[in-house]
């Protein structure tokens, strides 16, 4: 269903944000982009970005039409202020308290806040952001309780009715695959799979079945995991 509204979707570069992206393209009437720069290690996700909205632009007149600007934000401070593997060249590993070093303290909770800030700005109704705790790293900012009550909080603070949506919170990697290949055809996910960045190193050399990375960080085992997942499925569904 079509809806009148507008939205601002979080587009860092990456597998789960350009999924929601797509999403929102085909519910939304207006669209915008916003991105982060905080001195995040994989910075090469910044710089994949322009090409994945030019070329998500060309899936359809529609799609084209409903997306408006991209916003890139300066939350530099955060990189200033935390010391964690995805700001620094610290090696990836867990930690006394039971979550991995590349958990950012505070990050999704400022970039939700910074967004709702911009989307007051641009009269825009809705916040879209690919956090899940269905497959995801174990970091409490992506679950659906912290959301919910940040959007109380926002709401509260700025007297407005915004919206948080989270359409892959509760959807494992391969059904992520899955809902790209719904909303964008095979097209999105090979787009998807040859032109997002998820790796938290930050490596774009060899492309493999599932897209580039390193291969053994746990954002590459993730989404390497999940489309293994999807493909298979998706085999199986062709032979029967």
């Amino acid at each position: 269903m079509m809806s009148a509204k507008g939205a601002l979707v979080l587009f860092s570069g990456g597998q789960d944000s350009t999924t929601c992206l797509a999403w929102a393209l085909s519910r939304y009437a207006r669209v915008e982009t916003a991105g982060f720069d905080y001195g995040q290690r994989h910075a090469i996700e910044l710089a994949v970005r322009p090409a994945i909205l030019q070329q998500l632009r060309g899936f359809s007149a529609e799609w084209d039409a409903r997306l408006g600007d991209d916003h890139m934000l300066d939350l530099s401070l955060i990189a200033q202020i935390s010391d964690t593997a995805l700001t620094s060249q610290t090696a990836i590993a867990m930690q006394e308290n039971g979550l991995p070093n590349t958990f950012v303290p505070g990050r999704n909770l400022l970039f939700l806040t910074v967004a709702a800030t911009l989307a007051y700005r641009r009269g825009l109704d809705v916040l879209v952001g690919g956090m899940c705790e269905t497959d995801f790293s174990g970091y409490p900012d992506c679950r659906d309780d912290t959301i919910k009550a940040l959007q109380v909080a926002l709401n509260l603070g700025m007297a407005t009715r915004l919206t948080l949506e989270t359409p892959l919170m509760w959807l494992d990697k391969a059904d992520t695959w899955r809902l790209a290949r719904e909303v964008g055809g095979t097209a999105l996910v090979d787009l998807i799979r040859r032109d997002t960045h998820t790796c938290y190193l930050g490596e774009r050399g060899a492309l493999h079945d599932w897209g580039y990375g390193c291969g053994e960080c746990p954002a590459c085992a993730l989404r390497a995991r999940g489309y293994r997942q999807f493909a298979a499925a998706e085999k199986r569904l062709i032979q029967a």
